[in-house]
């Protein structure tokens, strides 16, 4: 098979959520376990760091991945979903997974798949491991992929767990309350572990302190240990924050989100660096923040795509990522704003829709998946809150008409959907 029909092959062979949704979620680990054995577990082959939470989990994980190989470590990195290509969800150094080994996994695991039947992320979780083995990886960061005590990758023993926050995201597969969801996340601390926590609410702090206290485990609550304040954008266009640890920090990711994922960072570096088995510098911290970006190859987070007119995208897309894009907007100097937007059909769009800016024009659209929202019903929905706009069936015409129609010195946002953004670029 080529590396496109293996794609091909994999996506129709094991449910892909972000394609289909809740049919592709598997509960359990029942199929993880029996692959892990299969596959003589690989993963027990490196370090690993796991990064779980609601919003921020990304950031957190490619600027970890960074510092660590600013370090001196060969750093495997698993991140979903992908925004281009499939191969972004494994990567070693920063490069993704090569064509030929998905190739020769998905062919070799073939029979497995017709009788284990996994999902596409237990089986994809699989194929990270047993790449990062066979690269010989000193660490890896493994993000969670969905909730926590029943994602595929809670089969590890990391060296550190990290829950960067908890909000209202997947609530009919997680729970409709904070606590409920925090439970799910806090499935992901393990025994004699330290985790750090990054933002908290009462409810959801004691789920985790009380979590901790039955397994065991040291826990660090970021938002109590670190001050992180951030300095005006520079004529750069970087972001400095100020840290009662590390002063004039620069950062290549800008957006407001990254305040409370620099606490979470800074507060994991810390932790680990009191490990023998790591040795982490200071430089490393500062050269890791200011080129994640380039080192990880990460997109997506308040990306300036364009200066003029500036053309922003951000894959935020719940009521707790849109909050900081919102904010973010307003502190940009007044300008027409063009907003293209679109999203799935299985979020809370209320939530989303109210927060979003009237004085804007809109771009209602749909991604290539059968999860869109059609654009007619979100500019429907949209009406209902005071925004405006027009139809486009494709993220490439309504991007292509918000061009069209900007001046130089307009915005336009692209986001509401990770796979938006995926398409926009």
């Amino acid at each position: 098979m080529t590396y496109s029909e293996t794609l091909s092959y994999l996506y129709n062979k094991t449910p892909l959520f972000q394609q289909i949704g809740t049919n592709a979620y598997k509960e359990g680990l029942s199929n993880m376990f029996f692959l892990d054995e299969k596959y003589n577990h690989p993963h027990k082959s490196f370090k690993t760091i796991h990064v779980g939470g609601t919003n921020g989990k990304g950031s957190v994980s490619h600027t970890l991945a960074a510092i660590l190989q600013c370090s001196g470590y060969k750093v495997g990195l698993y991140t979903s979903p992908h925004l281009k290509d499939f191969s972004e969800r494994i990567r070693v150094n920063g490069k993704p997974i090569s064509q030929n080994f998905v190739i020769n996994f998905v062919e070799q695991g073939k029979e497995l798949i017709e009788k284990a039947s996994p999902s596409f992320f237990e089986f994809s979780t699989m194929m990270a491991f047993c790449y990062f083995k066979q690269k010989k990886i000193d660490v890896a960061i493994i993000e969670v992929g969905l909730g926590g005590r029943l994602d595929s990758t809670n089969i590890i023993s990391p060296e550190l767990s990290i829950i960067t926050n908890i909000s209202f995201d997947h609530t009919n597969l997680l729970g409709d309350t904070l606590e409920k969801i925090a439970i799910e996340k806090a499935g992901i601390i393990k025994e004699n572990i330290p985790v750090v926590i990054g933002e908290t609410t009462p409810e959801t702090q004691e789920i985790f302190a009380s979590t901790a206290l039955i397994k065991h485990s040291e826990i660090y609550f970021s938002e109590k240990l670190l001050s992180v304040e951030r300095e005006p954008l520079s004529k750069t266009g970087k972001t400095t924050y100020q840290t009662n640890v590390y002063e004039n920090l620069t950062a290549d990711l800008g957006g407001l989100c990254q305040i409370k994922n620099t606490a979470t960072i800074l507060t994991a570096v810390t932790i680990l660096q009191t490990k023998e088995t790591f040795r982490i510098s200071k430089e490393a911290v500062y050269k890791g923040f200011k080129n994640v970006t380039s080192i990880t190859g990460l997109r997506g987070r308040w990306q300036i795509l364009q200066k003029k007119p500036l053309i922003v995208a951000d894959t935020a897309h719940n009521e707790a990522g849109i909050k900081y894009v919102v904010e973010q907007l307003e502190n940009l100097p007044k300008r027409n704003l063009h907003m293209v937007i679109g999203m799935v059909n299985d979020k809370n769009h209320d939530a989303v829709l109210k927060l979003l800016p009237k004085k804007a024009q809109y771009y209602f659209t749909k991604a290539n998946i059968p999860r869109a929202l059609e654009p007619d019903i979100l500019q429907k929905k949209a009406k209902d809150y005071g925004l405006s706009g027009n139809v486009f069936m494709s993220v490439k015409e309504a991007f292509k008409e918000a061009k069209r129609n900007a001046n130089p010195l307009d915005i336009i946002f692209i986001g509401g959907s990770t796979f938006v953004v995926a398409e926009a670029l």
